[in-house]
């Protein structure tokens, strides 16, 4: 994934769709899932909408997920596009690494040298693959059925959503479990009354992926590629519960 501290910029500036994200923590899934199925036109997204989204009330224990992570031409999915998507399947305690997914796209905005820089996909690479319609039938089933794991909601959601919009029509919603906002919740609290009263603002914990997996005790893998990302998010996540939920703990507890 690009820069995270660029990215909360640019969602300062769009306070409009934070709250509509934020919103969306108290939408009851599966319903939601069962209007999409029902209003969609395109067979394969009415395949994912069809499999429905897993109850609120599942203990985390028992739900299938998947760490999903993309590469993008810049941070601004009005104008950037995805050059490639990394998802690595989560079945309770165990990641299932052999059934990940690695996909390089071709994106119709145009590939700057700033993100090659970051990402290491080169027009080389891209102008062999295919546009990211052609891989709607092999990405949607991969996802559905499954809660996403994501570092940083904002990237993954708003850049698929307006992918598929560009490409059929449609767009994507989906549930997700955010490991950026489960950190944010225990290092990014609001300030104590005193704090406030005062203006004492501590010096803030950095949540991003590499730096968050460091206080769990999980080695630092190769940043910006889509696969290793998802993989390194998948086990995040993991520590993450192992240290700071009960198996039984609802999923409501912890998506968005």
């Amino acid at each position: 994934m690009l820069h995270l501290g660029d990215l909360k910029k640019d969602a300062a500036a769009s306070p409009a769709r934070s709250r509509g994200l934020r919103a969306q923590g108290k939408t009851d899934w599966p319903a939601r899932f069962a209007e999409h199925a029902a209003a969609a036109r395109d067979p394969r997204l009415r395949a994912f909408y069809g499999a429905g989204a897993v109850a609120g009330d599942t203990p985390i224990k028992d739900v299938p997920m998947i760490a999903l992570d993309v590469e993008t031409t810049g941070l601004d999915p009005a104008r950037d596009e995805i050059v490639s998507i990394g998802a690595v399947p989560i079945d309770g305690a165990s990641i299932r690494s052999s059934a990940s997914r690695y996909w390089v796209v071709r994106p119709r905005a145009e590939l700057q040298p700033e993100s090659v820089t970051i990402h290491g996909i080169t027009h080389a690479q891209i102008a062999a693959a295919p546009d990211l319609g052609d891989i709607i039938g092999e990405l949607l089933p991969a996802l559905a059925g499954r809660v996403v794991v994501v570092h940083c909601r904002e990237i993954e959601r708003a850049f698929l959503d307006l992918a598929l919009k560009a490409r059929i029509g449609e767009g994507l919603e989906f549930p997700v479990i955010d490991t950026m906002e489960l950190e944010a919740r225990l290092h990014r609290p609001p300030p104590g009354f005193f704090a406030w009263l005062f203006s004492r603002k501590p010096a803030p914990v950095s949540i991003r992926l590499a730096d968050s997996r460091e206080r769990y005790g999980l080695p630092r893998y190769r940043a910006h590629h889509a696969l290793t990302d998802a993989l390194a998010t998948a086990e995040l996540l993991q520590a993450q519960l192992a240290r700071r939920f009960a198996p039984e703990t609802p999923l409501c507890a912890l998506w968005q």
